[in-house]
């Protein structure tokens, strides 16, 4: 199987990283790569990847493509297929791009919101491909040991067709169910990270700033039903205020704040908790940390004195 890796950034180069690793003494699959800012495939020239010059390169060159670009419109860019408002490519580009579509499947794995799943779902089988959106739980260091959690939605039969790539990124791939259920979970998480990031930078600054200790704050912590794990993996960054080793960016977490929000106003939820973590997020982008650690949250939160 030829599969084409289309956007090499922390995730997407993780991904390569990962694929290759796992190709070593298997001549089951080759890989090819791309990426619109091309410096970033320079380490991997003499890995043995094929590096493609051209998204309509890497098409040509590949039976499943995946996606792990920023959102919607840079799909778009790449496979402009007029499910997003991206206006970047000209007619005669599009028809060069869509027309090798036809008996290619597309993994999308980034994080878009569920109606932008179903129109790229939709608009890939009008070109002849087939479509599964299959979003990622997890950081780097899981797309490294393929311990990631992916969330699959689409036909059934892709699913099981494309399994075995699937179970090189995570051991135990979930199938969610139909198109936009997948990339709807995914939201939901990245909710969560928005949420529990938030509350305890908040309860955790407000612990301080009353002189309570913080071993015996997160010991009680700890020893609550209110413990997560994120509260440990992030604790050094907050005591810290060092954010700028990014897995997942401030700016990141932001765009799909923003898609949770709209999403889920759509459906008649009452978002007004995650309004307010959305102005923080907003805030702390516009204060510098945009490629930051998303906890970089807490220095709006408490700031430095």
């Amino acid at each position: 199987m030829n599969i084409g890796i289309m956007g090499t950034g922390l995730m997407g180069h993780a991904f390569v990283e990962r694929f290759i690793s796992c190709r070593i003494g298997n001549n089951d699959f080759s890989i090819s790569a791309y990426n619109r800012s091309a410096e970033k495939l320079d380490d991997l020239k003499h890995s043995g990847v094929d590096i493609c010059d051209s998204a309509e390169g890497l098409i040509d060159n590949s039976q499943v493509i995946i996606l792990m670009v920023s959102d919607a419109s840079a799909i778009d860019e790449l496979l402009p297929l007029g499910f997003a408002d991206s206006g970047s490519a000209s007619s005669e580009s599009a028809e060069s791009r869509t027309a090798s579509l036809a008996g290619k499947t597309i993994l999308q794995m980034a994080t878009i919101a569920p109606q932008q799943s179903r129109d790229l779902s939709a608009a890939v089988e009008c070109c002849g491909g087939r479509y599964l959106e299959a979003p990622v739980l997890g950081s780097i260091p899981e797309a490294k040991q393929g311990s990631l959690i992916i969330m699959a939605g689409g036909p059934r039969e892709v699913f099981n067709e494309v399994l075995p790539v699937l179970k090189v990124l995570g051991s135990a791939p979930r199938y969610i169910g139909e198109v936009g259920s997948g990339a709807a979970l995914k939201l939901a998480m990245n909710q969560l990270i928005a949420a529990l990031t938030a509350g305890f930078s908040l309860s955790l600054a407000y612990a301080m700033k009353n002189g309570v200790d913080t071993d015996l704050f997160m010991d009680t912590v700890r020893d609550s039903a209110l413990y997560a794990k994120t509260y440990d993996k992030k604790l050094d960054k907050y005591l810290s205020r060092d954010f700028g080793s990014a897995n997942f960016s401030t700016r990141h977490l932001l765009k799909d704040v923003r898609l949770f929000i709209e999403d889920a106003q759509a459906a008649g939820l009452d978002t007004d908790a995650l309004e307010g973590i959305e102005r923080i997020t907003s805030k702390a982008v516009d204060n510098g940390k945009a490629t930051m650690d998303y906890s970089s949250i807490f220095d709006i939160i408490s700031p430095a004195e």
